[in-house]
């Protein structure tokens, strides 16, 4: 059996990690680093995942996608308000979903972050020298049933088995106490880019039970910065009447700048923006250079960090704990970084938070640590999530009746008793929804399904529903008519996921991106190959002209010449370049014995390290 990686999918950054030696570890990616940039990038030549994209953002800011997880399993209808607030373009795609308009194609949100789990799939097996075809990967608590889709048809289209969906809270709280016998109740604090939870967790002897999940789907580090792009908007309009926020490429480096002052400001009271070029008027180039202080950020934040103690009230309530039963309070997200959001973490549950843990990493370990429980490595640990919402049916004036409340532990299953509203009805549609609100029609609706019945006076048939959510938190609707044991059921697949034939479509053009970009990286590999041999081949041309024989001189020109021409060339096959490397290489090879014969002749019997020097650089320029 393969290793099951866990691999948490940020809205800024993702990680990877494996348990190795019964201690997860991260794994880096191919440029080094333990952090990959969530961004995607697309050329004219090629796609671009990681730090590479987030480079050519500005130049290219319609084309860079970043922030995509904020977008997962969401319609379109409901991201109206933040249309144009991105430099690429939203628009509706299939069923209703939102999706991105690129040139000459549309994708989804999860065909995008299949990119960015591919990514993280190479570094794997890089590292692990093996394939890697399972994962667990992690999702926002209160991310509901059609996100979670959406994250697992990423997962697919990127190759991977997702062996499980875990949600971050918990996954640090699995890092952190899976191995603790103490008992312990902590609160993850989970403030990253793009979406806010807390979960309550009760932790030791090997079991992690949630015992209450809250949060904010769109609530995060993200919307921090658009608070300080608005503020330095408004200022370099003021300084030059140049309304900067309808140019891509402008709102990008500002987008920029107002990260790195986040970033600077949690460790110094005062920095400075200094934006030379920014944009430019008859009267000449227009800069922006402004100082922004800790104080003024907080000031722009403080309703934001609000929010997040809000939610934090509604997970304790239903955990039915004070903040002074909280043991350990874990900061998990680049945000937490922040001073005013640890000192109001701090105030609001009574202790000081435990930094232990690396905010960035630890909910990545903690999916190793369940891909090893998951694959045997692991023992006698037992994880108990929660579902993070209510799940049921619309009923008669529009009511939603619930089946399964929120923070019900998962796995688990739920049955109730309906009937129907008028006589002899022949057909019953059930409305699938999940959230709060007492109205469907104020909640997300998963899906709608028939069950055909036996004509019955109104109230009479009795309509058993089941709800069935798996371990990952996805949801399975069973109708059963008791009178003629007719049945339907619904998997909820396709509300803001992809159905299966578009997942397996976009499984099969990933493979084809694969294909294609071993394909370039073996052109490239090959036409350096060539270029390093050309130059070597020239240059022992060129100094040994006099004592080669005229008849392999002559090969030799005529083989760089063929090869010079191929070098210049645009399209050309890997077999036609493998050929002319195998010319060169022979030529090389022939001119080099010949040189080091005449070189040996020349020093004479007391230079043999001499020649032996000169038979290691005539290598070395083969290498090169």
């Amino acid at each position: 059996m393969g290793r099951i990686i866990g691999i948490d999918l940020g809205t800024t950054n993702s990680v990877v990690a494996v348990m190795e030696g019964g201690e997860p570890r991260i794994i880096t990616n191919e440029e080094g680093g333990r952090l990959t940039p969530s961004v995607v990038a697309f050329t004219d030549e090629t796609e671009l995942v990681g730090e590479l994209a987030r480079r050519q953002a500005v130049m290219q800011p319609r084309a860079t996608i970043f922030s995509i997880k904020r977008f997962m399993g969401r319609r379109f209808q409901d991201v109206q308000d933040e249309l144009g607030k991105t430099p690429y373009e939203l628009v509706e795609g299939n069923g209703g979903d939102v999706a991105v308009r690129l040139p000459g194609k549309v994708l989804s949100p999860p065909e995008l972050s299949a990119r960015i789990l591919q990514k993280l799939k190479r570094s794997a097996e890089r590292y692990l020298g093996e394939e890697v075809k399972e994962a667990v990967i992690t999702v926002p608590a209160y991310f509901n049933d059609a996100q979670r889709k959406a994250t697992r048809d990423a997962g697919e289209i990127a190759g991977l088995t997702v062996r499980r969906i875990i949600n971050e809270p918990t996954a640090a709280a699995l890092a952190f106490g899976a191995q603790k016998k103490k008992n312990q109740v902590i609160a993850v604090y989970d403030f990253g880019g793009g979406t806010f939870d807390i979960s309550i967790l009760e932790v030791g002897d090997g079991v992690v039970e949630v015992l209450s999940t809250a949060g904010d789907t769109q609530l995060g580090g993200d919307d921090i910065d658009a608070r300080v792009v608005e503020r330095l908007v408004e200022q370099f309009r003021s300084d030059t009447g140049i309304d900067a926020s309808g140019d891509p490429m402008v709102l990008q480096r500002l987008r920029e700048a107002a990260e790195k002052a986040k970033i600077e400001l949690s460790s110094m009271a005062q920095t400075e923006v200094n934006l030379p070029f920014l944009s430019a008027d008859a009267s000449g180039p227009k800069h922006l250079n402004m100082r922004l202080g800790r104080a003024t950020l907080e000031l722009m934040m403080h309703d934001l960090v609000e929010r997040s103690l809000t939610a934090c009230r509604d997970a304790l309530t239903a955990a039915k704990k004070e903040p002074a039963q909280i043991d350990e309070v874990l900061l998990v997200g680049g945000s937490t970084r922040i001073p005013l959001v640890q000192s109001k973490v701090e105030a609001f549950f009574g202790r000081s938070p435990n930094r232990s843990v690396n905010p960035d990493e630890v909910v990545a370990l903690g999916a190793a640590v369940q891909g090893a429980v998951l694959g045997g490595e692991i023992e006698n640990v037992l994880l108990l999530d929660v579902t993070p919402l209510t799940l049921g049916l619309q009923t008669a004036g529009g009511l939603m009746t619930p089946v399964i409340g929120r923070n019900t532990t998962i796995p688990t299953r739920r049955s109730k008793i309906f009937s129907t509203v008028k006589d002899n009805q022949e057909t019953v549609e059930f409305h699938v929804c999940q959230g709060e609100r007492s109205f469907a029609a104020d909640n997300r609706s998963l899906g709608r399904f028939e069950l055909s019945i036996a004509p019955a006076p109104r109230a009479v048939p009795q309509l058993e529903v089941s709800f069935d959510i798996d371990a990952n938190g996805i949801l399975k609707v069973t109708a059963i008519d008791k009178a003629s044991a007719k049945s339907a059921e619904l998997t909820i697949s396709g509300a803001g996921g992809l159905s299966e034939d578009e997942v397996r479509r976009a499984i099969d053009e990933a493979a084809g991106v694969a294909e294609a970009e071993s394909q370039r990286r073996s052109h490239i590999e090959k036409r350096n190959r060539l270029e390093g041999l050309i130059f070597s081949l020239s240059r022992q041309l060129r100094e040994g002209q006099e004592q080669l024989p005229a008849a392999l001189f002559q090969r030799c020109e005529q083989a760089l010449a063929e090869a010079s021409g191929l070098e210049q060339g645009e399209e050309v096959s890997l077999a036609v370049l493998d050929a002319a490397i195998e010319q060169l290489s022979q030529c090389f090879s022939e001119a080099r014995e010949v040189l080091d014969a005449s070189r040996q002749q020349a020093a004479g019997p007391q230079a043999g390290e001499g020649s032996e020097s000169a038979a290691e650089a005539s290598r070395e320029d083969e290498e090169s």
